[in-house]
Formats: structure tokens, C-alpha cells, sequence
């Protein structure tokens, strides 16, 4: 398994729905890259000065939207996995 470290989060992609509310398939190249992923561990956080560590925004399981060029990819056992600094991630989805 793969521990990030600091303030660093590991994300899963999460595949983009290929067909629209209404049923109709759309193809590969209709299709745009979306940064959606799934928290999937966070880091060590960050010590202060007072000894304590900061909290992150994002918890495990949280579907989240990153920064387009902030991710650094890496593949294990097949699946694809990125590591990002929390201050690149934009958004939790709801």
C-alpha cells in the first residue's frame, strides 16, 4: 500500500460516466478528462510549531475534484493511483 506523506492525499480516479442521463453513449473522444478521484489515504500532516499536527479538509472515501496538472500518477498492482498536496484539491463532491 502506498502512505503519503505531510500534507499529501492519495487519490483513485473515478471513471466518468460514458453515457448521458439520458441513455445516449458517447464516445472516447467526446468524452473529456475529468479530475474526479476518491480520497483513498491521507498523509502524516503537517507538525506545527506547537507540536501539533494539522488536520486535512478531505477524509478517506471523500469523492473529491483535484488540479489538472498538480498530480503526481503511480501504478500499483494495476490500478492507477495519484498523489496530490491537499492545497490541490478544489472541491468535495456532494
Amino acid at each position: 500500500m502506498i502512505k503519503p506523506l505531510g500534507q499529501r492525499v492519495l487519490l483513485e480516479k473515478i471513471e466518468v460516466e460514458k453515457k448521458t442521463l439520458s441513455g445516449i453513449v458517447l464516445p472516447d473522444n467526446v468524452n473529456e478528462e475529468k479530475n474526479f478521484a476518491r480520497v483513498v489515504a491521507l498523509g502524516t500532516g503537517k507538525k506545527l510549531e506547537n507540536g501539533t499536527k494539522e488536520s486535512f479538509d478531505v477524509k478517506e472515501g471523500d469523492k473529491v475534484i483535484y488540479s489538472q496538472y498538480a498530480a503526481t500518477e503511480t501504478k500499483l498492482d494495476g490500478k492507477k493511483y495519484m498523489i496530490v498536496d491537499e492545497k490541490d484539491i478544489l472541491a468535495i463532491l456532494g
